[in-house]
């Protein structure tokens, strides 16, 4: 029910990923109003093995308060689509509602593996080579130097299996890329991180690195983390329209040139669209959670659907658990400084 457009985008998005996967989508909601989309979609029509309704009677608001949702709210879809995964009747949660509720009903209802402080919030991101992945993009607004450091484990053991990189580039991201540069918070983190001998720690990357493929994985605190992500979609976006504007509304040669290079635009296009990468993992929990964009269009919950079906096929879930239990050592460490 969640998202800036609700069933009327969720409801096919899901459909058309379970149909590309041949995973089995359960729509948690509203029943009347997911079976009218479901109507309109013609879906019923032998693909009823494809899915299946949960009614959930209560909406979340953007303007909700997490804690309130999880203790109130307890017939909403976020609610009870997390408890189902808690329960082991669904593999995978995703939403594009409110990301303040995905995250507190993931912390406590479905519930972080153990030695997990905090679950990250992890955006897959283009660049000029191949994808990284950014964490925290907007979980934790103010982190420990452990907190990062599990962060770096977790952001590692990700793209190892989703994106088959055999040994991923660890980075911090900070204002310079000397060691000694940063805030306290980077400083202690750059130190612990390198005593961590399984990670390929590169060091410091500055906002400048993230787009060259230069790097892997990059960790910072969440408020970092969220305003580098929302710039760069920004960025994204205006940088197509600027394109856009200039080949369109100066003459006949733009114009011209602009239709040569169509091919091109829409090739950035997909590069720079976040619909491609369907949504950010919630890495830390003891299920799958996949947050998406409250824009999210029909193509993002369905890219969303694919990745929840990568990650369970893999197994990576296991190799989350694996590499924090590996790990709890110099994590327990980390928290005592």
């Amino acid at each position: 029910m969640g998202g800036d457009f609700g069933p009327s985008v969720v409801v096919p998005g899901a459909l058309q990923g379970a149909r590309e996967t041949g995973a089995k989508v359960l729509l948690v909601g509203i029943e009347e109003e997911i079976r009218k989309q479901i109507a309109e979609l013609k879906a019923e029509d032998g693909e009823g093995e494809l899915f299946e309704v949960v009614n959930a009677t209560q909406i979340i608001e953007m303007t909700d308060k997490p804690s309130e949702v999880v203790r109130g709210k307890r017939d909403s879809s976020m609610h009870v689509a997390c408890k189902l995964v808690r329960q082991g009747e669904a593999d995978a949660f995703i939403s594009a509602g409110n990301s303040g509720v995905a995250y507190a009903c993931g912390m406590f209802i479905i519930g972080r593996i153990p030695g997990v402080e905090r679950p990250a919030l992890a955006s897959l991101m283009p660049t000029e080579k191949s994808p990284m992945l950014l964490l925290d993009v907007g979980a934790n607004a103010e982190c420990r130097p452990h907190h990062l450091f599990q962060f770096a484990v977790m952001g590692s053991t990700f793209v190892k299996d989703i994106l088959g990189y055999e040994d991923p580039r660890v980075a911090l991201l900070s204002n310079g890329e000397e060691e000694g540069k940063g805030n306290p918070l980077v400083k202690d983190s750059y130190e612990l991180l390198k005593q961590a001998s399984h990670l390929n720690f590169v060091g410091n990357a500055e906002g400048s690195d993230l787009f060259t493929g230069d790097v892997d994985v990059v960790v910072c605190d969440g408020f970092v983390g969220n305003v580098a992500l929302k710039l760069s979609e920004g960025l994204a976006r205006s940088i197509r329209h600027l394109l856009k504007r200039e080949l369109t509304h100066n003459g006949i040669l733009p114009r011209l040139g602009a239709a040569l290079s169509m091919p091109a635009f829409k090739s950035f296009k997909k590069i720079v669209d976040y619909a491609e990468y369907g949504g950010a993992p919630l890495l830390g929990l003891k299920g799958i959670a996949i947050v998406c964009h409250g824009k999210s269009n029909e193509k993002a919950i369905c890219s969303a659907m694919k990745l929840a079906n990568s990650y369970i096929s893999k197994g990576t879930q296991q190799r989350l658990v694996e590499a924090i239990s590996a790990n709890e050592e110099l994590s327990s460490f980390a928290m005592s400084l």
